[in-house]
């Protein structure tokens, strides 16, 4: 009923949820026929979550295209670049390197001869004069 990786912790499940629910045992049956249908409930309840969350998730995957975007205005476009530009020195290298290039606080620091803490604090400042800049 359920894969192999899911085998083994249903099987704990099962002998947890059987000892909780031992008294509910009224003996009308044999015992291994009431374990047979407490293991068959526990995977069933599985098999449900399961279900339940590919359906989530499936329903998920198509919520970007149903998100509406507002038009592209020629107003309000702005060139990246530009403002790259007009950052000062230290920020300007700091955000190439760090948003741009992909390099760590460490790696920049050694590169820069600065400290990482330096370097956090200037892509910090330069992310704050952009958004300045890109919003104004």
């Amino acid at each position: 009923m359920v894969g192999s990786a899911e085998a083994d912790e249903l099987t704990q499940d099962v002998f947890v949820l059987a000892w909780r629910k031992l008294d509910t045992f009224r003996g009308d049956a044999a015992f291994s026929t009431w374990l047979h249908r407490v293991a068959i409930n526990v995977m069933l309840g599985y098999r449900k979550t399961k279900s339940l969350e590919r359906e989530r998730y499936a329903a998920a995957e198509n919520v970007v295209e149903r998100v509406e975007v507002r038009p592209a205005s020629t107003e309000i476009s702005v060139d990246m670049e530009a403002a790259i530009e007009t950052l000062p020195g230290k920020a300007q290298e700091v955000f190439v390197l760090h948003d741009i290039e992909g390099y760590k606080h460490e790696e920049i620091a050694d590169m820069l001869d600065i400290a990482a803490g330096t370097s956090k604090s200037q892509l910090h400042r330069a992310r704050m004069l952009l958004r300045e800049r890109l919003t104004a």
